[in-house]
Order: structure tokens, then sequence, then C-alpha cells
């Protein structure tokens, strides 16, 4: 067969394999492979496709023991059976050929397609290794739970952030018998403070609640700015954050009255638990 033939035949083969013929293609393939060594073996070729697909895939299932020993039995047969004197009989009493022929014959169109299927077979190998193989785990970092500051810490931070802040001590107000420490500091600036209570006693909330109120240069002293309603739920040294309803600015006096549950609006000043005044520096005439 010309070597323009045999490529011809090997296109045909690979197509029918693959796409599949036409039917005017059909006929050429049958007329080549006649007037060819007549050795021809298109189902290797339809095999070496199908080794191909299914190793280009990215997901499989593994083949069944069972199916996989039967392909290997059915390959080790038709090697067998090409090898065998029989055979070698039959295909010497129906055609002797040449040297040159039974060489291109065997090695090139059969052995083609069955060297095709072993290197997709390796290929394949390769891919069920790889998608077998342990993952590896990739450990996420573990996500930064943001620490709430306590009063106490956040007090801290307004004393060390803020330029302008400004301290007082808690004095004693007109409830007797009240022995009360601590301290109040206040921004301007960031709009903040805290009041720090050493021995102001703990109150019933059904009963009382604590209000503060902030006395500035922008409010009538009749009607001091609301500082926010707390209780004290224990004994001992307790730090509230101020609650200002308004914008207070130059704050000279803070007071802290005992009111009815949720506050006040406006206080008659009867329980003044503490009070704590700002000393502002007298300016010169």
């Amino acid at each position: 067969m010309s070597i323009e033939r045999e490529e011809t035949l090997l296109d045909l083969l690979v197509k029918q394999a693959t796409i599949g013929l036409t039917e005017e293609e059909s006929r050429e393939l049958k007329q080549l492979d006649t007037q060819g060594t007549g050795s021809i073996d298109g189902p290797a070729f339809e095999l070496a496709a199908a080794a191909l697909s299914i190793a280009s895939l990215d997901k499989f299932e593994p083949m069944p023991q069972h199916v996989e020993a039967r392909i290997l039995l059915d390959a080790d047969r038709f090697f067998a059976e090409q090898n065998s004197p029989v055979a070698a009989a039959s295909s010497a009493t129906e055609k002797r050929p040449t040297a040159d022929e039974n060489t291109q014959g065997w090695s090139v169109w059969n052995w083609l397609p069955w060297g095709i299927a072993a290197a997709a077979s390796v290929a394949l190998a390769v891919n069920v290794a790889t998608d077998n193989s342990t993952p590896t785990l990739v450990q996420q970092p573990t996500p930064q739970v943001e620490q709430k500051l306590t009063p106490a810490q956040e007090r801290d931070q307004l004393l060390a952030s803020a330029r302008d802040v400004i301290k007082a001590n808690w004095g004693p107000g007109n409830v007797k018998d009240l022995q009360i420490g601590g301290e109040v500091v206040w921004s301007d600036e960031k709009q903040a403070g805290y009041m720090t209570f050493k021995g102001l006693p703990a109150n019933d909330p059904n009963k009382e609640a604590y209000q503060l109120w902030i006395f500035d240069e922008t409010q009538d002293p009749e009607t001091p700015i609301d500082g926010g309603v707390f209780d004290v739920n224990e004994n001992g040294e307790v730090v509230i954050p101020i609650d200002a309803k308004l914008k207070a600015k130059n704050p000279s006096l803070f007071a802290v009255t005992i009111e009815k549950p949720g506050g006040v609006v406006r206080s008659k000043r009867e329980k003044i638990a503490a009070a704590a005044k700002i000393d502002v520096p007298k300016t010169s005439a």
C-alpha cells in the first residue's frame, strides 16, 4: 500500500473511532482495507479513542476489579492468538507478505492503536493516583474575636488618648451616712467620660436608680444635662460610663441623684448621693 493510501486509511480509522464516518467514507475505508493487508484492527482504534477520552476526564468512578481482570485477560488472549503458530499458518495460506509488508503491516496498523491505548492508560493511571492521593489540608486562620473592653479599660484608654481630660473627686451630697470616694473624668473632645465610685451602695432597681447630671456653660443650672441612669449591683469600686444626652461644653459640676426607676427628666435634687466640682482656673481681667 502506498504512503498516501496509508495516511488516508489512518485518517479514516481515527475518524471512525472518534466521530464516525459518512456512507461514502465507509465505502472508501472498506475498499482501502481490501486493497491493503486485510489485518487492520479497527476496534483497536476505537479502544484507543475510548482510552484517551477516559484519561482526559476530571472525575470518574474507579473501574470494578472484575471488569479490569476481564480486560487484561482478553488482551492476553489477543496477543497470544496473534503470535500462535495456527494464526501464523492461517495468515500465510491467505497471503504471504514480503518482509517489508509484514513489518509495516503489523507494527504500524496493529501496534499503533494499541500503543495509543497503552499511553492513554498510563495517563489514566497517573490521573487516578493523583485523584486518590490524600488531599492537603489547608489550615484556615483562626478568626480573631474582638475582645470587649471593660468600663475600667475604656476609662484608661480615654485617659491615654484624650488631650483635654478633666478630673474631679467625688464629695458628699445631702444624703447622710454616705462616704463615697472615687472620681469623674470627662473629655469635651471625645464627648465621653467615666465615673469611678468607692462606697456607693448597691440599689434595688425595682425601687430606685442613680442618675447623673452635668452642669456646663451651655445649660441653665435649673436644667442640667442628663448624664444617664445607672444601677450599682455590687459593693466596692465600680466604673460607670457617662451617657450624656446632649453635647456638654466645659462642665463645672457633676452630681449623682437618687431617683425613681428609669430616672426623671428634671430632678428635684432631694437626694444627692455625690457631687464633683471642677476647679475652673480664674482668668485675670
